[in-house]
């Protein structure tokens, strides 16, 4: 069967305008009416907590993006539902995540957004759009079409620090201070740290803060975030030719089986070299 024939750039347009839609009911939402759930998910407490707004979030945007679906024929994955599997027989689908970084939501701290992902069934991201929830930034790309910071073209602006970007869980690595010392006695003693945010922001924050990487190690446990925590971002960093696949170097694998990605980990770098300092702590 012949594959559809997507219009990327009305669809991401479409996609950033049910975003700002989201991003309004979440930033408008009785903060002293939300309640706190758990669910079964990854291995730490970021993971494993959702609220309403999640879910009302996800309801707006699958609401919203409807006619889209129906008119590209699309299979849909989102955080707060069960996989249906459609990612799988259709050619391309919509990866969705209503609220990355719950956690940072619920203590009203920076580190959350909202973040939609076009990806054909090989597994690779042809759209990638994120809304920074606390600073009110919508990064966009389009495949090889450049990325945008609130439809201005993005560039990376270098500070003379280093900064490591990491999941607060990974402070508590047995080896995260031989880590840090090998960064430093890589890139210098001015390394500043960022480990309270969700995996979408952590990868925002990488370009922001260049030079800069943000990693994942592998792990047997489910966790490590799920495909919906990169999808988008992944699009944003191809498409600046900058560092983004697994931890020992191949692409992120954005449509397998398994939903979460501890097996092989995950690593995104404004630099080329910060890869093959991580493998050895592997």
């Amino acid at each position: 069967m012949k594959k559809m024939n997507i219009d990327l750039i009305n669809l991401c347009y479409s996609i950033k305008e049910c975003t700002k839609k989201a991003a309004t009911l979440i930033q408008e939402y009785p903060k002293e009416l939300l309640s706190v759930e758990n669910k079964e998910a990854g291995d730490n407490l970021a993971s494993q907590v959702v609220t309403e707004v999640d879910r009302l979030s996800q309801a707006l945007l699958l609401d919203e993006l409807k006619g889209v679906i129906l008119k590209y024929d699309l299979g849909v994955l989102t955080e707060e539902s069960i996989d249906d599997k459609s990612r799988f027989k259709k050619d391309y689908f919509l990866c969705i995540d209503p609220i990355d970084g719950t956690l940072p939501f619920i203590e009203q701290t920076s580190g959350y957004s909202i973040s939609i992902a076009l990806v054909d069934k090989k597994g690779t991201a042809l759209i990638g759009v994120i809304y920074d929830l606390v600073e009110n930034n919508l990064y966009h790309s389009i495949k090889n079409e450049g990325v945008f910071k609130n439809d201005i073209p993005f560039k990376i602006n270098r500070n003379k620090h280093f900064t490591l970007v990491f999941d607060r869980s990974f402070l508590k690595h047995p080896r995260f201070e031989n880590i840090k010392s090998a960064f430093i006695k890589k890139y210098g003693d001015n390394i500043k740290v960022i480990a309270h945010g969700g995996a979408v922001m952590n990868a925002i924050w990488v370009l922001e803060n260049a030079p800069a990487c943000y990693f994942k190690f592998p792990k047997k446990v489910n966790g490590g975030g799920s495909i919906w925590d990169y999808a988008a971002s992944s699009c944003l960093f191809n498409t600046l030719n900058l560092v983004t696949t697994d931890s020992f170097g191949e692409p992120i694998q954005l449509n397998q089986e398994n939903t979460f990605m501890n097996a092989k980990g995950i690593h995104y770098s404004t630099e080329s070299d910060t890869l093959e300092l991580t493998k050895k702590f592997i």
